[in-house]
């Protein structure tokens, strides 16, 4: 399961989307909207994406995890729009027979979509707003 979101994501859903009897290790990234950044509070974030090229280069992550972990199943959930500190703005589950694949396989997908995928992110803060390079 891959999606984007303009509505509050259900953790655990994503979760047991994931979840798989023969799988011993089901593991979870949730990234959350944090209240400050460089030093200055944030009052939201607002996220855009080219919906169709995002789930397409998201699927390619997942194919690329599962060439070198054994996924049993997983669920990655991405949110769109405003966000507000203390929301969820993305949840990646991995299910493998074994917690180190799933932790490998989790931690890749997290890290290859931050750099690849297009999902933009504008920081509003308390004196102001900046687009952030979502691919630094």
């Amino acid at each position: 399961m891959i999606t984007l979101s303009g509505t509050p994501l259900d953790v655990q859903q994503i979760i047991q989307a994931a979840t798989r009897l023969q799988a011993g290790a089901v593991n979870a990234f949730i990234g959350t909207v944090r209240d400050n950044a460089k030093g200055k509070r944030v009052l939201r974030l607002e996220y855009e994406a080219y919906e169709s090229m995002a789930v397409a280069e998201i699927q390619k992550i997942v194919d690329a995890a599962a060439v070198r972990w054994p996924l049993q199943a997983y669920a990655i959930s991405h949110r769109v729009g405003v966000l507000q500190p203390g929301d969820v703005a993305v949840v990646v589950a991995v299910s493998t027979p074994h917690r180190a694949d799933s932790f490998a396989a989790c931690q890749y997908i997290i890290d290859t979509l931050k750099e690849t995928v297009p999902i933009w992110k504008k920081e509003v803060l308390e004196d102001g707003a900046e687009w952030i390079s979502a691919h630094p």
